[in-house]
């Protein structure tokens, strides 16, 4: 008997023993041989029909594995006759292939050079802004292109004239200034169907700004940021235009150039690169201006006072001279050396309010470049430490931290020369209205003395 035969009487046995043990009535020694002998005779019984149910299946599977020797037999067979039959194609196209060598003759170069003008065409109209008027060119060229790529297609007539017309029809669009309505993607990102302006194959524009053509995707889409306002204003002209010649701002290298106009930084912009020590120079730079043209006003009516009252003979205390001149009236009878103290007594109580606040604006001139050149050394630290950082690899983190650290600099220019000027200014005014009053009161002491030399004069006369 086999082991597993066995191990299942076994465990038979030993299930019939727990049977019995929880049953009521134990079995006696001869119901237990008995029994046994019956699971025995079962057992053989089941083994025999195991064993002729695996006799069948090995004579399947035999059959089987004959069957599957026979298929790879001929399905070797059939792969040798294949490779048999792919040497002969092989030698029957390279033949086939050098009489169609021998046949083009010279139309080989000829379909050549008609397969790159072809790619290259196709490259030039998928980029030309023409294509946002007449699209769908570049497929065509596209296709013969791929077609005649393959050495059994060759082109048409009809197609080699197509190549010629496509080119012809390029070179007519270039030279003519024409209007279409297309669809435009707006700086919101809005599309919106618009009559659109097409200058020859340079620029694109509409409601008075400049467009761009993406070959890619064949979208027309506004910039994002437009060039100044003359180019801008010359774009409105040529859109309102009915034919009369008018000045355009057009790029004819298809838009590199209006890239970097549209790249360039504005002036609010450059203001914004000089940072937290720009912003201070400015509010200096407005407080000096404003307290210089202030002064300006008050000085040229001081001046215009003082030039009434030369030519007037009432003295008014509302303006300098006629405030000195009055000392000779409160003081008549003193001598020429006391009158010429008070007399510089109150031209130097003049001086300073003419002066007054002139120091501000000099100060704020001097300081503004001095302010210029404290954020520009700053802002050459902060680039050298971007260079630490990320290396020089990119040279445009270095250009564009040291154009911003130089615009401090330019901020601290634009201020200081302008105050240094006015100040120049105002401090001339002051100067010639003090000299005026020196030189009227020394006018007043030399006519003191002339009287006081006559009175002396006559007194020794008489005595």
């Amino acid at each position: 008997m086999p082991v597993k035969s066995l191990l299942a009487a076994i465990a038979a046995i030993a299930l019939s023993f727990s049977v019995q043990a929880q049953s009521d009535t134990a079995l006696d020694l001869d119901a237990l041989l008995k029994q046994l002998e019956e699971g025995k005779f079962a057992q053989s019984e089941q083994n025999k029909s195991r064993e002729q149910d695996f006799t069948s299946k090995r004579t399947q599977q035999d059959q089987i594995l004959r069957d599957t020797l026979k298929l790879r037999d001929a399905q070797l067979a059939s792969s040798e006759n294949l490779e048999t039959q792919f040497e002969e194609n092989e030698f029957k196209i390279t033949d086939l292939n050098g009489a169609l060598d021998n046949r083009l003759g010279s139309l080989k170069e000829l379909f050549g050079v008609l397969q790159q003008v072809a790619g290259d065409t196709k490259n030039k109209l998928s980029n030309s802004i023409i294509s946002a008027q007449i699209p769908g060119r570049s497929e065509f060229l596209d296709m013969m292109a791929q077609s005649m790529g393959k050495s059994t297609k060759l082109a048409s007539i009809a197609e080699i004239e197509r190549v010629w017309f496509e080119i012809q029809r390029e070179m007519t669009e270039s030279g003519k200034v024409t209007r279409f309505n297309t669809d435009v993607v707006e700086a919101g990102g809005q599309k919106v169907n618009k009559e659109v302006v097409r200058v020859g194959p340079f620029a694109l524009v509409s409601d008075g700004k400049y467009l761009e053509y993406q070959g890619a995707t064949g979208v027309v889409s506004e910039l994002l940021r437009q060039p100044k306002d003359r180019f801008v204003n010359s774009t409105t002209e040529l859109q309102n235009s009915s034919g009369e010649l008018v000045t355009f701002g057009l790029d004819p290298t298809g838009g590199s150039i209006l890239g970097l106009l549209i790249q360039a930084p504005s002036l609010e912009e450059r203001i914004h690169q000089g940072g937290l020590v720009g912003y201070i120079i400015i509010a200096v730079g407005a407080v000096g201006i404003l307290v210089a043209f202030w002064r300006f006003i008050a000085l040229s009516l001081v001046t215009a006072s003082v030039s009434r009252q030369l030519k007037s003979d009432t003295l008014s205390s509302k303006n300098p001279l006629g405030r000195v001149l009055k000392i000779k009236e409160n003081y008549p009878d003193v001598d020429t050396e006391a009158l010429e103290l008070h007399l510089t007594e109150a031209i130097l109580g003049e001086v300073p309010k003419l002066g007054r606040y002139l120091t501000l604006v000099k100060m704020i001139s001097v300081v503004a470049p001095l302010g210029g050149l404290l954020g520009t050394v700053t802002g050459m630290i902060v680039t050298f430490q971007q260079i630490t950082l990320f290396g020089t690899g990119d040279p445009k983190i270095m250009a564009g931290g040291i154009s911003s650290a130089l615009m401090t600099t330019v901020l601290g220019l634009v201020v200081a020369i302008p105050t240094t000027l006015l100040y120049a200014l105002l401090s001339t005014q002051s100067k010639n209205v003090v000299m005026i009053l020196q030189e009227q009161s020394a006018g007043v002491i030399a006519e003191r003395a002339e009287k006081q030399a006559a009175k002396q004069a006559v007194q020794q006369a008489k005595a």
